[in-house]
């Protein structure tokens, strides 16, 4: 068997993010560790598991952040429980381009990350 198990999220700071990822998505703090030199490492992910997304600060000049997607959603965040994490998001201030719909695949609604980038929030049709 082969799975994912982290993939980099470029940040503009790490403690920021952290609350972004904890608070807003429900996420866990996986890993936050201060190594020697004061590199600092940090993966947030799924409460149940699954793949977690290493934080790393981009360089100051950067302007991938926010743009890791090209433009386009470039993250998409299954639940098994779409009305309560749309709630639990709309509390913490996640802010939703558009109001939720119904496709072939389930629930879906495309909300903004804290750098602004597109991520879909999914429910899928029961049984898939």
């Amino acid at each position: 068997m082969i799975s994912l198990d982290s993939a980099t999220f470029l940040v503009r700071d790490l403690d920021e993010a952290i609350t972004f990822f904890i608070d807003g998505l429900g996420f866990a703090l996986r890993q936050d560790e201060t190594f020697e030199g004061g590199w600092r490492r940090v993966v947030v992910g799924p409460v149940e598991g699954g793949t977690g997304l290493v934080l790393a600060v981009a360089p100051a000049d950067s302007d991938v952040v926010g743009r890791q997607g090209g433009g386009d959603v470039g993250f998409f965040l299954r639940t098994d429980d779409f009305d309560v994490q749309h709630e639990r998001m709309l509390k913490h201030g996640v802010h939703f381009r558009e109001a939720p719909r119904f496709e072939s695949y389930g629930t879906v609604a495309i909300f903004e990350d804290l750098y602004g980038m597109p991520w879909d929030l999914i429910g899928p049709v029961q049984g898939s």
